[in-house]
């Protein structure tokens, strides 16, 4: 048995990310190699205490994410917070958190795993800093008109709709509404709707009192109560059911809301920011999104254009995940081929900006040279021959077109491309060709 947990052990030790686990009582009983690198401490030092009285999460304040999941049975993804380190200061993570059971399936705990997120937030923040908004890269009018509106209603706690199709960026704007709020140092709590089963989204929204369904063996606070006094983010909000659809119409009426079994009235204050990708006349029409509910989300809309529509922004968010991801992956990559950048560029980009996102991520971590290179591109984004196809319909097309554009730039090659949607060696090649006409 020591053995086995000797093996145990050294495998969790030769893990990249923290992890620790605590017992029922929140104490720490395990603490791993790399949680030992990312927090300061020694293993020694934390074992035995209670997990919020070393880390002090931002969530311990109102609900640690160990009792969260105890509660509600469903593990946590992928949430970004912050922890207190050794030397005192803060440090941003990513954290994983799931339940830890006995062979009779009976809960003893929990295990945390987290990720330093400290330079990649460093990077988000100093990379293209013209055109980078709270992690949000985007120098295009577009998206630049986003960034103004988020300035002009930071003293406002008018609830905001962000609609976008999947991928472009809905929960990034709604991270910089909360941080440009007056609410920015209060609980920011975020929902997506469309993960909890019908039962249970009521419940994860507004809480439950013993014994209101089957394994409610406890009275739980819900999402609405933990960002009291702060800000609530709702994702995919077309995705809950009408009936939680008319208990949110409540809050937003009259500031209200009771839990699951319950009939007592309880105080929400909470500023709400809702998100869909569904198309809202497709919504309404099909009774996915009652109408009542959508007027009173829709007070300050916003709405993210797909990546297509703004291509002008590729270059720099391109530029920005190959420093991130040169970063995090300890490589040496600065540039990309323009030939590659117009691949990028002529891309449909169905995904959108998390579509990007993980192709260059995919480049960097195979990439064997300082540049990125053509041949270096999944298969599935293209080939250069769409690149050659443009070239050659906009020579035989729009032959005066390309000059009338230049004059207007004032023959500056670089701002042309990027209002063509295309590559500074693509505008080289198309001169080249209406000169050899």
């Amino acid at each position: 048995m020591a053995e086995q947990k000797n093996i145990r052990d050294e495998i969790l030790d030769s893990i990249g990310e923290g992890l620790l686990t605590v017992d029922k009582d929140f104490k720490i009983n395990f603490f791993n190699r790399a949680a030992e690198q990312i927090t300061g401490f020694n293993r020694e030092e934390v074992l035995n205490q209670f997990c919020k009285y070393v880390f002090r999460c931002e969530l311990c304040e109102s609900k640690c994410p160990i009792g969260l999941i105890l509660e509600s049975g469903s593990p946590l993804y992928d949430f970004k917070s912050s922890i207190e380190i050794k030397d005192g200061t803060r440090k941003p993570v990513k954290l994983n958190a799931a339940i830890l059971k006995n062979e009779s399936n009976e809960p003893i705990g929990g295990v945390i795993s987290f990720r330093d997120l400290s330079e990649i937030e460093s990077i988000r923040k100093d990379a293209g800093s013209a055109g980078n908004f709270f992690g949000i890269i985007g120098r295009g009018k577009a998206m630049q008109d986003i960034f103004s509106l988020v300035k002009e209603i930071a003293d406002s706690d008018a609830t905001v709709l962000i609609q976008g199709e999947s991928g472009t960026g809905k929960e990034l704007v709604a991270n910089a509404i909360q941080a440009t709020s007056k609410r920015k140092s209060k609980p920011f709590v975020k929902v997506n709707c469309a993960v909890f089963p019908e039962t249970l989204l009521a419940s994860e929204l507004f809480g439950h009192i013993k014994g209101a369904f089957t394994d409610a063996f406890k009275d739980r606070i819900g999402r609405f109560e933990l960002a009291n006094e702060g800000t609530i983010f709702l994702d995919e909000v077309a995705e809950m059911p009408f009936q939680t659809q008319v208990q949110l119409l409540r809050v937003l009426q009259e500031g209200t809301f009771e839990r699951v079994g319950e009939s007592i009235p309880r105080k929400a204050d909470v500023r709400v920011i809702a998100a869909t990708n569904l198309k809202i006349d497709e919504a309404l029409k099909r009774s996915k999104l009652r109408e009542d509910l959508y007027y009173r989300l829709n007070v300050i809309p916003i709405f993210i254009p797909p990546l297509r529509d703004r291509r002008e922004d590729i270059p720099y968010l391109v530029k920005s995940f190959i420093k991130e991801y040169s970063k995090a992956y300890n490589k040496e990559i600065d540039d990309i081929e323009d030939s590659a950048l117009d691949v990028l560029m002529n891309y449909t980009w169905p995904g959108n900006v998390r579509e990007l996102e993980n192709v260059i991520e995919y480049l960097v971590v195979r990439a064997k040279n300082m540049t990125i290179r053509l041949e270096n591109l999944p298969s599935g984004i293209g080939s250069s021959l769409s690149t050659e196809k443009q070239i050659s319909e906009f020579k035989k097309e729009n032959p005066s077109e390309l000059l009338q554009l230049l004059e207007k730039h004032k023959w500056n090659k670089t701002k042309a491309a990027e209002e063509l949607g295309i590559g500074r060696t693509t505008l080289w090649r198309m001169l080249k060709n209406l000169k050899n006409d």
